[in-house]
């Protein structure tokens, strides 16, 4: 059994129980101590739930808000982040796009460029790259990645989503993620979005994040990018966040603020 399966039955457990110990674990898996014990650090490590004696007890984040929700606040912001991001690409490069309200925007501006070959699972994106007259060529390759879909979700997820994005080698990720802070890097709210996120990483030369100021010094639910993986923060200087803001430019090799 892979390990991302392995971890999504146990993230299941703890949504549905709030606590699970080793011992459930090793029974309902099937697997040894030792693997349930690297799945509990793995999961610990990725901030979905904190080891205790004999087991794991979720951890109680903020629920994100509905996607509607997330597509009417800081528009003017993302839009300066999605503008910058797009400044930042070469004619040739592949690129990831995961499926957040920033990187659709983001989306929207790599339409106007060309010779790209942008890899995505999000609906809105996709349809955003491929805008135009029926039949007109495309000024860049776009692939949607397969998947399951969810009830206005507007996205590709699970394992064959994540079996899908190891097939491909990117020069850049370009993530949205629910929270970026200095100590524990990005995370995301659903572990599913958190899976697409960090295989889209791990398969990149180089991971941008854009990230308006409301996600400075947030930590979400599921860990995905630690702070070594991040290449750089693309970001508003809205808000009254600055110390967030300075322990981030400490941190990551490069913070653009727009």
């Amino acid at each position: 059994m892979l390990q991302e399966t392995r971890l999504h039955r146990i993230r299941a457990l703890l949504t549905r129980l709030n606590q699970v110990s080793t011992e459930r674990i090793i029974r309902e898996l099937g697997v040894s101590r030792e693997t349930a014990r690297r799945d509990i650090i793995e999961l610990e490590a990725q901030g979905l739930a904190r080891r205790v004696h004999g087991g794991l007890v979720a951890i109680e984040t903020a629920a994100e808000p509905p996607l509607t929700q997330r597509r009417s606040t800081q528009t003017r912001e993302k839009r300066a982040i999605a503008r910058a991001a797009a400044q930042l690409l070469q004619p040739g490069q592949t690129l990831f796009l995961d499926a957040g309200t920033t990187t659709t925007l983001l989306a929207e501006a790599l339409h106007a460029l060309s010779g790209l070959t942008i890899v995505t699972n999000s609906l809105q994106a996709a349809l955003a790259l491929s805008a135009g007259e029926e039949d007109r060529p495309l000024n860049n390759q776009i692939i949607l990645l397969g998947g399951m879909m969810t009830a206005g979700a507007h996205q590709t997820r699970g394992e064959i989503t994540v079996g899908e994005i190891v097939r491909y080698r990117a020069d850049v990720a370009l993530l949205s993620p629910v929270g970026i802070e200095a100590n524990r890097g990005a995370s995301s709210f659903h572990p599913h979005e958190a899976a697409i996120a960090r295989a889209m990483v791990q398969q990149s030369a180089a991971c941008y994040l854009l990230a308006d100021h409301t996600k400075l010094g947030v930590v979400s639910r599921t860990v995905y990018a630690p702070p070594q993986t991040i290449t750089m923060l693309i970001t508003d200087s809205g808000g009254d966040n600055g110390a967030a803001l300075e322990a981030l430019q400490q941190t990551l090799p490069e913070v653009m603020v727009v």
